[in-house]
């Protein structure tokens, strides 16, 4: 990856997370609450999706996403074990291999390369963390964006300080922030606060979206699906 001073273009409407929503349909906007972690490679072909599903919205204006957290393995460590393609081999057996290249087809499918053989988990908490600050600072979805590629591309360490400082920084935010944060538990409580919301809206698994305070869907649906479900929205 090479260094980037400016973050690039968001294909979102984004809302920050303490702003209030306006009223769903009728005109207002609808808040689209995106549950999602790094671990996931569906949760990265659910964002391209999700980004088409918008870009398909006439009124898309009115769509704000909420990037919210979601651990799949909150007690991972910092150091990586075995590789995302090694953990599924054991959770299917001799299904693996055909499952694992469906995975990367259906990435491909959507420009994503997932490199589930060099993607190995850890914690997402700090992961989390910078994205809630990337909220904050208007550049949430470059930052996660750089997160999942990282990840599931590269195969980097996302627990790795000075990997999650880089990132940061190519997401187009300040780098002492980035720093400042790692150095204590500024945002700590946003995560959490993410996975509470999350449990009392029923939400399980990721890729998941709360459209307009609705039941829970998955992302990972096709774009035109995702569409239909917001535009529904959008009519209140």
């Amino acid at each position: 990856m090479s260094p980037r001073a400016t973050p690039e273009a968001s294909p979102f409407p984004v809302l920050r997370a303490d702003e209030p929503v306006g009223q769903v349909g009728n005109g207002g906007p609808v808040q689209v609450d995106a549950y999602v972690d790094v671990l996931c490679p569906w949760c990265f072909i659910g964002k391209r999706r999700l980004a088409a599903a918008v870009a398909q919205v006439a009124d898309r204006g009115r769509v704000e996403i909420v990037w919210r957290s979601f651990e799949l393995s909150p007690l991972q460590g910092r150091v990586p074990g075995p590789t995302a393609a090694e953990a599924m081999s054991q959770w299917w057996g001799d299904q693996a291999d055909t499952r694992i290249a469906q995975i990367r087809s259906l990435g491909a499918a959507e420009g994503v390369e997932l490199n589930l053989h060099k993607a190995r988990p850890v914690t997402t908490f700090d992961a989390h963390r910078i994205c809630h600050l990337a909220t904050a600072e208007g550049v949430a979805d470059q930052m996660l964006e750089h997160l999942l590629r990282a990840y599931h591309t590269d195969g980097l360490n996302i627990a790795d300080p000075s990997v999650l400082q880089r990132l940061g920084a190519e997401a187009g935010l300040d780098i002492s922030k980035v720093r400042s944060l790692l150095a204590g538990d500024a945002y700590a409580d946003a995560v959490r606060a993410d996975e509470r919301r999350a449990a009392e809206h029923g939400v399980t698994g990721v890729p998941s979206l709360v459209i307009g305070a609705r039941d829970p869907v998955s992302a990972v649906q096709p774009a035109a699906e995702l569409r239909r479900l917001l535009e529904q929205a959008l009519r209140g």
